[in-house]
Protein backbone atom coordinates (compact mmCIF):
# COMPACT_ATOMS: atom_id res chain seq x y z
CA UNK A 1 0.00 0.00 0.00
CA UNK A 2 1.40 3.08 -0.87
CA UNK A 3 2.48 5.60 1.81
CA UNK A 4 0.79 8.91 1.79
CA UNK A 5 3.44 10.38 4.42
CA UNK A 6 5.47 10.21 1.07
CA UNK A 7 3.28 11.12 -1.52
CA UNK A 8 1.97 14.09 0.48
CA UNK A 9 5.24 16.15 -0.17
CA UNK A 10 5.48 15.15 -3.64
CA UNK A 11 1.93 16.43 -4.11
CA UNK A 12 3.01 19.84 -2.36
CA UNK A 13 5.59 20.12 -3.91
CA UNK A 14 4.99 19.24 -7.59
CA UNK A 15 2.00 22.23 -6.80
CA UNK A 16 4.31 25.10 -5.61
CA UNK A 17 6.40 24.02 -8.21
CA UNK A 18 3.73 24.11 -11.12
CA UNK A 19 2.79 27.90 -9.65
CA UNK A 20 5.75 29.16 -9.89
CA UNK A 21 5.91 28.07 -13.45
CA UNK A 22 4.07 31.28 -14.10
CA UNK A 23 7.27 33.37 -13.58
CA UNK A 24 8.34 31.66 -16.44
CA UNK A 25 8.35 33.41 -20.11
CA UNK A 26 5.22 31.76 -21.32
CA UNK A 27 2.73 32.28 -24.17
CA UNK A 28 0.00 35.11 -23.43
CA UNK A 29 -2.86 32.69 -21.08
CA UNK A 30 -0.84 29.41 -21.47
CA UNK A 31 0.34 29.00 -17.91
CA UNK A 32 0.42 26.05 -15.19
CA UNK A 33 -1.65 27.75 -12.32
CA UNK A 34 -4.92 26.44 -14.16
CA UNK A 35 -3.57 22.77 -14.00
CA UNK A 36 -1.83 23.35 -10.86
CA UNK A 37 -4.97 24.43 -8.97
CA UNK A 38 -6.50 21.48 -10.15
CA UNK A 39 -3.98 18.82 -9.47
CA UNK A 40 -3.92 20.64 -5.84
CA UNK A 41 -7.95 19.77 -5.43
CA UNK A 42 -6.86 16.51 -6.66
CA UNK A 43 -3.84 15.24 -4.61
CA UNK A 44 -3.33 17.44 -1.87
CA UNK A 45 -5.06 17.33 1.04
CA UNK A 46 -7.23 19.56 3.25
CA UNK A 47 -7.00 23.39 3.19
CA UNK A 48 -3.47 23.55 1.90
CA UNK A 49 -5.03 22.40 -1.37
CA UNK A 50 -7.04 26.05 -1.64
CA UNK A 51 -3.59 27.51 0.89
CA UNK A 52 -1.24 26.87 -1.74
CA UNK A 53 -1.97 28.43 -4.94
CA UNK A 54 -3.78 30.55 -3.37
CA UNK A 55 0.02 32.02 -1.81
CA UNK A 56 1.58 31.40 -4.94
CA UNK A 57 -0.92 33.98 -6.78
CA UNK A 58 -0.57 36.32 -4.08
CA UNK A 59 3.10 36.33 -4.22
CA UNK A 60 3.71 35.92 -7.67
CA UNK A 61 1.28 38.28 -8.44
CA UNK A 62 3.41 41.39 -8.63
CA UNK A 63 5.97 40.21 -11.26
CA UNK A 64 3.37 39.02 -13.55
CA UNK A 65 1.24 42.32 -13.89
CA UNK A 66 0.38 42.77 -10.25
CA UNK A 67 -3.45 43.14 -8.69
CA UNK A 68 -6.38 44.81 -11.01
CA UNK A 69 -9.78 45.13 -9.98
CA UNK A 70 -10.62 41.56 -11.16
CA UNK A 71 -8.05 39.72 -9.12
CA UNK A 72 -10.45 38.61 -6.57
CA UNK A 73 -12.52 37.02 -9.64
CA UNK A 74 -9.53 35.50 -10.91
CA UNK A 75 -8.40 34.12 -7.46
CA UNK A 76 -11.67 32.80 -7.21
CA UNK A 77 -11.83 31.14 -10.21
CA UNK A 78 -8.98 29.53 -9.64
CA UNK A 79 -9.80 28.25 -6.15
CA UNK A 80 -12.99 26.68 -8.15
CA UNK A 81 -10.25 24.69 -10.02
CA UNK A 82 -9.41 23.18 -6.78
CA UNK A 83 -12.63 22.19 -5.65
CA UNK A 84 -13.91 20.42 -9.20
CA UNK A 85 -10.32 18.56 -8.32
CA UNK A 86 -11.63 17.95 -5.21
CA UNK A 87 -14.76 16.13 -6.61
CA UNK A 88 -14.06 15.10 -10.10
CA UNK A 89 -10.38 13.92 -9.37
CA UNK A 90 -10.51 11.50 -6.44
CA UNK A 91 -9.66 8.81 -8.94
CA UNK A 92 -7.45 10.50 -12.02
CA UNK A 93 -7.87 8.98 -15.31
CA UNK A 94 -7.03 10.42 -18.73
CA UNK A 95 -10.63 11.26 -19.52
CA UNK A 96 -11.39 12.85 -16.48
CA UNK A 97 -8.25 15.13 -15.69
CA UNK A 98 -9.02 16.09 -19.43
CA UNK A 99 -12.67 17.05 -18.78
CA UNK A 100 -12.03 18.37 -15.06
CA UNK A 101 -9.21 20.84 -17.27
CA UNK A 102 -11.59 21.88 -19.80
CA UNK A 103 -14.27 22.57 -17.22
CA UNK A 104 -12.11 24.54 -15.24
CA UNK A 105 -10.89 26.53 -18.82
CA UNK A 106 -14.29 27.30 -19.36
CA UNK A 107 -15.55 28.52 -15.58
CA UNK A 108 -12.42 30.74 -15.91
CA UNK A 109 -13.42 32.01 -18.89
CA UNK A 110 -17.22 32.72 -18.24
CA UNK A 111 -16.38 34.73 -14.29
CA UNK A 112 -13.10 36.56 -15.03
CA UNK A 113 -14.51 37.70 -18.55
CA UNK A 114 -18.45 38.75 -17.04
CA UNK A 115 -16.12 40.33 -14.66
CA UNK A 116 -13.85 42.62 -17.13
CA UNK A 117 -17.39 43.63 -18.38
CA UNK A 118 -19.27 44.37 -15.62
CA UNK A 119 -15.96 46.62 -14.18
CA UNK A 120 -15.42 48.52 -17.52
CA UNK A 121 -19.56 49.57 -17.24
CA UNK A 122 -19.29 49.98 -14.03
CA UNK A 123 -16.03 52.40 -14.53
CA UNK A 124 -18.06 54.02 -18.12
CA UNK A 125 -15.62 52.76 -20.07
CA UNK A 126 -15.78 53.06 -23.62
CA UNK A 127 -14.54 49.66 -24.74
CA UNK A 128 -17.96 47.51 -23.31
CA UNK A 129 -21.44 48.58 -23.30
CA UNK A 130 -23.96 48.05 -21.06
CA UNK A 131 -26.51 45.47 -21.48
CA UNK A 132 -26.21 42.10 -23.68
CA UNK A 133 -24.70 43.49 -26.59
CA UNK A 134 -21.69 44.44 -24.59
CA UNK A 135 -21.09 41.38 -22.73
CA UNK A 136 -21.82 39.24 -25.77
CA UNK A 137 -18.82 41.21 -27.16
CA UNK A 138 -16.26 40.91 -24.38
CA UNK A 139 -17.34 36.86 -24.80
CA UNK A 140 -15.94 37.16 -28.15
CA UNK A 141 -13.16 38.96 -27.87
CA UNK A 142 -12.10 37.03 -25.49
CA UNK A 143 -12.39 33.57 -27.06
CA UNK A 144 -8.57 33.69 -28.53
CA UNK A 145 -7.49 34.27 -24.42
CA UNK A 146 -10.01 31.00 -23.58
CA UNK A 147 -8.47 28.70 -26.20
CA UNK A 148 -4.95 29.33 -25.02
CA UNK A 149 -6.02 28.47 -21.79
CA UNK A 150 -7.66 25.92 -22.12
CA UNK A 151 -4.28 24.62 -24.01
CA UNK A 152 -2.73 25.27 -21.05
CA UNK A 153 -5.26 23.51 -18.43
CA UNK A 154 -4.90 20.55 -20.70
CA UNK A 155 -0.95 20.49 -20.92
CA UNK A 156 -0.07 21.21 -17.89
CA UNK A 157 -2.92 19.07 -16.13
CA UNK A 158 -2.20 15.95 -18.09
CA UNK A 159 1.37 17.23 -17.11
CA UNK A 160 1.73 17.09 -13.71
CA UNK A 161 -0.68 14.02 -12.69
CA UNK A 162 1.60 12.00 -15.10
CA UNK A 163 4.66 13.46 -13.39
CA UNK A 164 2.95 12.41 -10.45
CA UNK A 165 1.61 8.84 -11.25
CA UNK A 166 5.57 8.34 -12.69
CA UNK A 167 6.88 9.50 -9.50
CA UNK A 168 4.60 7.87 -6.85
CA UNK A 169 4.95 4.79 -8.74
CA UNK A 170 8.98 5.02 -8.51
CA UNK A 171 8.66 5.72 -4.43
CA UNK A 172 6.30 2.69 -3.70
CA UNK A 173 8.84 0.22 -6.18
CA UNK A 174 11.66 1.69 -4.06
CA UNK A 175 9.58 1.34 -0.82
CA UNK A 176 8.49 -2.48 -1.77
CA UNK A 177 12.17 -3.46 -2.60
CA UNK A 178 13.65 -1.86 0.58
CA UNK A 179 10.59 -3.89 2.35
Amino acid sequence: MQNQKQSRPLAIGLTVLSALGRLVPHAPNVTPLGGSCLFAGSRVGGWWAYLLPLAVMVATDPFVGGYTAASPVIYAAFLINVWIGRTMLREATAMRVGAAAFLCSAQFFVLTNFAVWAIGVGQHSAFYQPGVAGLLACYTLALPFWGRTLAGDLLFSGALFGMYAVLNGRMRVREAAAA
